[in-house]
């Protein structure tokens, strides 16, 4: 059974760290947060899993129960958000190619390869080197510090400027930088990389301004394993019904690069390893409704599940406010 860390938020701001082995799950004693967990096993030698079954055990939790009273957070976050670091890596998934290259072939000759198929194709070519070796580097974006994390059943909104808020369901890595710059994996979540497509769309050049904006995770940190064929469903619900479902596929069999390899490729940055970072990297997908011809609107919610998480991501769709003027910068 697989073992997830999750984090609550009590009514008075009293923080908790849950875990969850298999079907039972119960508070944590001594510890209020993950990334405070980890420091300590970091610090002690331990593994992630070994230092949650060091703590004392408290209150036994219902994990559905407590997801439906708001009371779950994102497994990670960081008290100071700008060491927080979201970014990304895209078509890394053996389906991934096809819907950005729909998007981007009409800008390129018949006879030509689209620069985003280069990309794949070079992936699948040298993205799983040999233990040891550095593969081909995959396509990377940044998505933003700590303040664009959102949480589980909380919204995902759209900038006023954005032309489109699409979901993009995947899995995302959960890093925390050791104290001497080395990167430790503490686990993997389930995520929301959320995007405007249709910005993307009109130039694969503007896939920063797409990518630059709020991205969700789900509520369990999964500690014990890498997933090799995650197999899961997303969904977009308008007013309470399915307007459109679609299984997804993650896992490195499933992925044309493997994960150490994507892991070098960000970390290799000496930037990316400064002592007390907390990084939430995302994987890719190859399943997007955009692809399919849907537009989200105002007030649909997404809806992403796959085993062996237990719990789905859950968030609503908003927009700002647009801004009626442009910004403004002020010389000194």
């Amino acid at each position: 059974m697989s073992l997830r860390l999750l984090q609550m938020r009590a009514a008075d701001g009293t923080r908790s760290v849950v875990f969850a082995d298999g079907g039972k799950a119960a508070v944590l004693g001594g510890v209020a947060t993950i990334r405070e967990l980890a420091q300590g096993a970091i610090a002690s030698g331990m593994s992630l899993a070994e230092a949650a079954r060091a703590c004392p055990g408290g209150a036994e939790i219902d994990l559905p129960h407590e997801l439906a009273a708001g009371r779950f957070i994102a497994p990670i976050d960081h008290a100071d958000p700008a060491h927080l670091l979201l970014t990304g890596t895209g078509l890394t998934h053996l389906g991934s190619a096809e819907g950005r290259d729909k998007m981007h072939r009409d800008a390129a000759m018949a006879e030509h390869k689209t620069d985003s198929m280069r990309i794949f194709l070079e992936g699948l070519e040298g993205g799983k080197p040999a233990e040891g070796q550095i593969g081909q580097q995959p396509e990377w974006f940044y998505k933003g510090d700590g303040s664009q994390l959102v949480g589980p059943g909380e919204p995902l909104e759209m900038p006023g400027f954005a032309k489109d808020g699409g979901e993009e369901p995947e899995l995302a890595g959960i890093y925390l930088i050791g104290p001497d710059g080395t990167p430790f994996r503490l686990g993997f979540a389930l995520a929301n990389e959320f995007s405007d497509h249709v910005t993307e769309r009109h130039n694969y050049l503007w896939l920063a301004h797409s990518k630059l904006r709020k991205a969700a995770i789900g509520p369990e940190l999964l500690i014990d394993q890498a997933p090799a064929d995650l197999r899961g469903t997303s969904r977009i619900l308008r007013d309470g019904k399915v307007l459109w479902e679609k299984p997804f596929l993650s896992g490195e069999d499933n992925m044309s690069h493997s994960l150490a390899n994507l892991e070098h490729h960000h970390f290799k940055y000496g930037l990316f390893r400064r002592p007390g970072d907390v990084h939430v990297h995302f994987f890719g997908t190859a399943t997007l409704s955009f692809s399919d011809g849907l537009r989200t609107q105002v007030g649909d919610a997404f809806e992403i599940e796959a085993a062996p998480f237990t719990l789905p991501l859950r968030n609503p769709l908003t927009r700002a406010e647009a801004a009626d003027a442009p910004v403004a910068v002020r010389v000194l």
